[in-house]
């Protein structure tokens, strides 16, 4: 739902790595597929450049009933890189991040798309409509409708083309993703998609952040605490923002709902000028 919007941490006092919360798990428990099955419909050159997770059985629907919107998904994933300057700046309302998913597939027809809709509910049943001279019962049906206006209203969704649906969500606020997974359980129950992708930052990415100097303000400068010292920019990425652990955490406990959602981690073999230490 969000485009990968920045929301930096500005208590100078925060610390580097906070413990993990109660709300993150680093691990797919049992309501996620099996590895093997990731292995064989994603490509390996995908999973050597992200951490990647699949829940009812995604991995497969989108190898197999949308091999084109897959593929294409794929394509953007692999000639997706970003730089350490990329990381360090501010990035505003938005950030480079999503925009490089936009460059490769907004001319293929991936659209920002919102679902709204009515619901109309029939009852039906049978009732006593008169008794025969004999005393009989003449049964009959009855109905009635009940209509409730924009039962699905508003719900939007970054990236959409046929039944795939895709989101973005490199640093936001957590709570994003509940928003990200109740809108793609919304299109999925209304049979708008098939499945849906939601890409978010590897706990990985923590490797990057404490080696790659200060944070950049948005026009370059390095960016201060209170006190005038380099704000170290891992205090950008707080631990209650948008990464895999947060997103794992809600697929683990079934937010999807029925929908099927493959994850994908970016990790640091997507930064170009970044080497391990």
């Amino acid at each position: 739902m969000a485009s990968g919007d920045d929301q930096e941490n500005d208590d100078d006092d925060a610390i580097e790595e906070a413990p993990l919360a109660d709300d993150v798990a680093l691990t797919p428990n049992e309501a996620a597929d099996p590895h093997v099955i990731v292995d064989r419909k994603v490509p390996s050159d995908i999973r050597a450049k992200y951490e990647v997770v699949s829940y009812r059985n995604a991995a497969v629907i989108l190898a197999e009933s949308r091999p084109t919107e897959f593929n294409e998904v794929l394509d953007a994933l692999r000639t997706f890189t970003i730089t350490t300057r990329m990381i360090r700046i501010a990035g505003g309302n938005e950030s480079e991040m999503p925009k490089l998913f936009s460059q490769k597939l907004r001319p293929l027809g991936w659209h920002e798309t919102i679902i709204t809709a009515d619901l109309a509910v029939t009852l039906s049943w049978r009732e006593e409509l008169r008794k025969t001279k004999r005393g009989k019962s003449v049964m009959g049906p009855r109905t009635r409708v009940i209509r409730r206006e924009k039962y699905l209203d508003g719900h939007k969704i970054d990236y959409v083309k046929d039944k795939v649906a895709l989101d973005l969500e490199w640093n936001s606020k957590d709570q994003t993703f509940d928003r990200d997974l109740y809108a793609m359980n919304a299109f999925f129950l209304a049979g708008a998609i098939d499945a849906g992708i939601l890409v978010t930052r590897s706990k990985l990415m923590d490797q990057v952040f404490r080696t790659i100097g200060p944070a950049l303000t948005k026009a370059g400068a390095i960016e201060k605490r209170s006190d005038g010292s380099d704000k170290p920019t891992i205090v950008k990425y707080g631990a209650s923002t948008t990464w895999m652990g947060k997103l794992l955490y809600r697929l683990n406990a079934g937010r999807n709902g029925g929908c099927p959602i493959l994850a994908i981690g970016i990790t640091p073999s997507a930064v170009s000028d970044w080497q391990p230490r």
